[in-house]
């Protein structure tokens, strides 16, 4: 075999071996990032936001919120604000669901 032939046949495996860790690392970090994402939740699954205590689901007006035992903070889950709003003619919590929405990484 020649010498050139030879160095090209290595310089390919070395490359497609590059591109396989590459691969790799990548599915390993999305792993991590995934894993990450369910450990904080687990973490904070019912959980204030403000103080870190308890929530604990209350009906309001129809909705039920959850309200902090702690603090009394209130979380509304997406849609809640809509609901309690009921039909808004000033567009204010129309305003305000547009400012706290945000796009979330799908699980």
């Amino acid at each position: 075999m020649s010498g050139s032939k030879h160095n090209q046949e290595e310089e390919y495996f070395a490359r497609l071996e590059r591109e396989q860790v590459a691969a790799l690392k990548e599915k390993l970090a999305a792993e991590e990032a995934k894993a990450a994402r369910e450990e904080r939740k687990a973490l904070h699954k019912n959980r204030c936001g403000k103080c870190g205590g308890e929530l604990l689901p209350r009906p309001f007006k129809g909705v039920e919120i959850d309200v902090c035992v702690d603090c009394g903070a209130v979380l509304l889950d997406p849609g809640e604000l809509e609901q309690l709003a009921g039909d808004d003619k000033t567009g204010v919590f129309s305003a305000l669901g547009e400012l706290f929405s945000f796009s979330r990484p799908k699980a």
